[in-house]
């Protein structure tokens, strides 16, 4: 997987703690060999070349064990979205999730004004991940979420300066679990970059994304 260049400052659901350059499993001892194995999965998935993949800190107090990825959406030096995925894990099991793993994300892009201000967007995105997930056909459970638009506008000194909306997109879910009770963790990353090639415009890459609606109109590539 290609490098990415390290651009959240935030995160979903409880990710907002700094991040490192290391990569960090867990709160102590070696990890089970579920999670490692989920983790190795990760790694190894391949991805469309146009979507930049880097391991980043996870948060520390939502699991036991886990696991972060951060991502952009990539066209020459400018990215057209961004996010961040985290696999938790808790050997226990939790109640909330009914499961013991659980992944969670942000996904975030500028759109322009006007589709910012269609009242049907938040439900559109919310059926860019749905469908993400069923395009691929994987099966998870207990989804929730949040789909947030966000419009800047300037004045004074930074009149000149165009208006600006955002879509944010905070997710968890929990995917089915497999053979030793591991999910396929790779399928759901290779799914989360369809949701992200989307959100940034970009075509589906192949025919099984054709159901995942396309974002009409967005603001022009930011700048890294």
């Amino acid at each position: 997987m290609a490098a990415a260049q390290g651009r959240l400052s935030d995160g979903a659901g409880g990710m907002d703690e700094p991040k490192d350059t290391g990569e960090e499993l867990g709160q102590g001892g070696a990890p089970p060999l579920p999670f490692r194995a989920a983790v190795d999965a990760l790694r190894g998935a391949r991805l469309r070349p146009q979507i930049e993949v880097e391991p980043t800190r996870p948060p520390k107090r939502l699991a036991p064990f886990a696991y972060a990825l951060e991502a952009a959406v990539v066209d020459g030096d400018q990215d057209l979205a961004d996010g961040r995925l985290v696999l938790l894990y808790d050997p226990a099991g939790h109640d909330a999730w009914r499961g013991t793993f659980r992944l969670v994300t942000l996904v975030r892009a500028e759109l322009e004004p006007e589709m910012a201000a269609d009242p049907l967007l938040p439900d559109v995105c919310w059926s860019w991940l749905t469908g993400a997930l069923a395009a691929r056909g994987l099966t998870y459970g207990e989804p929730s979420g949040t789909v947030t638009r966000a419009s800047s506008h300037y004045f004074g000194g930074l009149s000149e300066r165009p208006s600006a909306s955002q879509i944010e997109i905070r997710a968890s879910w929990t995917p089915r679990e497999g053979l030793g009770g591991v999910p396929d963790t790779a399928a759901h990353l290779v799914s989360w970059c369809d949701l992200l090639a989307q959100v940034a415009g970009l075509p589906p890459a192949g025919p099984g994304d054709a159901s995942v609606v396309t974002l009409p109109q967005r603001r022009g590539p930011q700048s890294r």
